[in-house]
């Protein structure tokens, strides 16, 4: 430890306090050590006072005006803090001033202390210049030539750049060596440190990749079948990713696997607030027939359907009037199909129901025929997505649907059974068996 007794005047305030201490008693070495103490003391103080003006009063200040100005880029700087990290820089810019004056009775320690407040400095700048950047990227978003630019891609790179500089000045700053001293070994030893930290530094900036593009959160649900995963990210970290799956094992993925790989997160329905049902009933093509006058006058007591089978029905009759249709053949004109009223149904029932989300896509549709009869699909979402509720819903609905369609005398498509094979043959040899008995009593 330097003590000396301070006889420079470029230090007044230094030299006063000092010169209190050793008229009250107090030795050059304590008057050193105390001076210290009381002086870092009093700069804490004052770089707390500045810190709570600059922050409290004019971050507030320039907020406020912000929020009233019709610019909207001064809005991007205040949400991406720009403001906060330039207050920061403030007590900082300060403190330098004051560490020559505080560390008088020590001087070797202020070109550490210097140092150290340099480098808070450096990383200070770059949390600031990164704040800009993020600002101009999403003020650009707002422009048409730029909405479909890669725009998250260009700043990752501006960022890593940032970093990058900002690595070689600090360690300018710590060994007091060129930076171009640095960027010599950095080459030459390249080639050894790729080799020996590939995993952690792909890990590293997939890490950096994920949390910039908000890729994966802590707690959302992911599937990646390749890997068995499909369950919640429990934790993140730089080489590996954790997934509890939802029978409660563990699965462990490298970090660098969810921007190379391809993954399904369900945040997106989460936040949404509403969870897909997309499943068919399929039905018998031959159960789809035209209906009759009186089974249209029996599906009319069908509450929900009432209302459209009444306009429906005008609407067909005018049509096969004016365009004078032989209803002898009922393929002549329009007719009313179980089908189609069935699809109808679904609609109105759907529609309805009070947990179908009525602001996102609702459809009853027919998809293509198959050897496993007529699917007739339901798409559309749940206004509840946890998953068991979830299940229910669909559940009760289909329950419903399944239990109806036999009133518009349509059948489910199902493949046969051990039992209906059996029976099958069952009856056919029963009917063979009696013909052979009728042929032997008329041959007796």
């Amino acid at each position: 430890m330097d003590i000396r007794t301070i006889t420079d005047s470029s230090n007044p305030i230094y030299q006063w306090t000092y010169d209190k201490l050793i008229e009250w008693g107090v030795s050059a070495e304590q008057a050193n050590l105390i001076n210290l103490f009381v002086l870092l003391g009093l700069l804490l103080i004052l770089l707390g006072l500045v810190d709570f003006i600059v922050r409290k009063v004019l971050v507030n200040i320039l907020t406020s005006v912000a929020s009233k100005s019709t610019i909207k880029f001064d809005d991007y700087l205040v949400s991406n803090k720009a403001l906060v990290h330039f207050a920061r820089l403030i007590p900082l810019i300060i403190s330098i001033y004051f560490i020559p004056i505080v560390f008088s009775g020590f001087p070797t320690w202020i070109a550490p202390v210097r140092k150290f407040v340099d480098i808070l400095l450096v990383f200070g700048w770059i949390m600031l210049i990164r704040a800009l950047f993020r600002s101009v990227r999403d003020h650009l978003r707002t422009k048409r030539g730029f909405q479909d630019k890669p725009l998250d891609s260009y700043l990752q790179v501006i960022n890593i750049f940032m970093f990058f500089i900002a690595g070689v000045i600090v360690f300018s700053m710590v060994t007091g060596k060129s930076p171009w001293a640095f960027l010599g070994a950095l080459g030459a030893a390249s080639a050894i440190l790729l080799l020996v930290f590939k995993d952690t530094i792909m890990g590293f900036v997939a890490s950096i990749q994920v949390s910039t593009n908000d890729m994966v959160r802590v707690g959302d649900w992911i599937e990646m079948p390749k890997y068995g995963a499909d369950g919640d990210v429990i934790e993140i970290n730089l080489n590996t990713v954790k997934i509890q799956n939802w029978d409660k094992t563990i699965t462990t993925v490298p970090t660098y696997l969810l921007i190379s790989d391809s993954f399904k997160n369900w945040r997106g329905m989460q936040n949404a607030g509403g969870r897909r049902i997309k499943r068919s009933i399929n039905i018998k093509i031959s159960s789809a027939r035209y209906l009759t006058a009186e089974e249209i006058e029996q599906l009319k007591k069908i509450q929900l359907l009432a209302p459209y089978i009444v306009e429906r029905q005008a609407e067909i009759d005018k049509y096969n009037m004016e365009t004078q249709a032989d209803r002898s053949m009922p393929v002549n004109g329009r007719n009313m199909t179980n089908l189609g009223l069935f699809r109808q149904y679904i609609n109105q029932y759907t529609q309805h129901h009070p947990k179908i989300r009525k602001d996102m896509t609702m459809l009853v549709r027919q998809l293509q025929p198959t050897e496993h009869g007529l699917p007739i699909e339901l798409y559309m979402f749940t206004s509840d997505t946890r998953w068991a509720v979830y299940e229910d819903i669909m559940s009760d609905i289909f329950d419903h649907l399944l239990s109806a369609i036999k009133y518009f005398k349509l059948e489910v498509f199902e493949a046969p059974a051990s039992d209906d094979i059996r029976s099958l043959g069952l009856s056919s040899g029963n009917s063979k068996g009696g013909v052979g008995l009728q042929v032997r009593q008329s041959e007796g």
